[in-house]
């Protein structure tokens, strides 16, 4: 069995193979940016498009809002995790990455559900950065360089 694991980890993915499922984890990253509006539940992206932090606080269903962030988190994280292992075709690292971004939206979640619990009273630009982390998959621009200066350290 170990060696089997072994031999799985060792084999790498042709380049062109790699690039293009790259490819397909960014375009599927910039189809939910894109059908945001038609994919997902979400009052609040009127709301910070206006940049208006006087905007009227939209109403809004809880149970709804709540799974649709949980979707669109799922779909995020499944296209970044196809970049990272894409690029870094190592199956430890694409399950510390995995481990990294629910990390960060566990942190930030709730946070965000909190900001919206207070009608954003906590701050404008605070909630409006803080839904960032949750809607948009900040991780991994910061997880891709960790890794590239991680795999340059290995190397060297």
């Amino acid at each position: 069995m170990i060696v089997q694991t072994s031999l799985l980890q060792s084999i790498k993915l042709p380049k062109i193979l790699s690039w293009v499922l790259v490819l397909t984890g960014v375009l599927g990253l910039i189809g939910i940016r894109g059908l945001e509006d038609k994919l997902f539940y979400d009052p609040f992206l009127r709301f910070f498009k206006t940049a208006n932090p006087n905007e009227i606080f939209p109403e809004f269903v809880w149970g709804k809002l709540f799974f649709s962030y949980l979707f669109r988190f799922g779909l995020n994280t499944f296209f970044s995790l196809i970049i990272i292992h894409s690029i870094f075709q190592n199956k430890h690292w694409t399950k510390q990455a995995l481990v990294l971004i629910l990390l960060v939206f566990a942190i930030t979640f709730p946070i965000y559900l909190y900001c919206i619990n207070d009608e954003f009273r906590f701050g404008y630009l605070f909630s409006f950065y803080v839904r960032r982390f949750v809607i948009q998959p900040l991780t991994l621009i910061l997880i891709i360089p960790i890794f590239y200066y991680r795999k340059k350290m290995i190397l060297n």
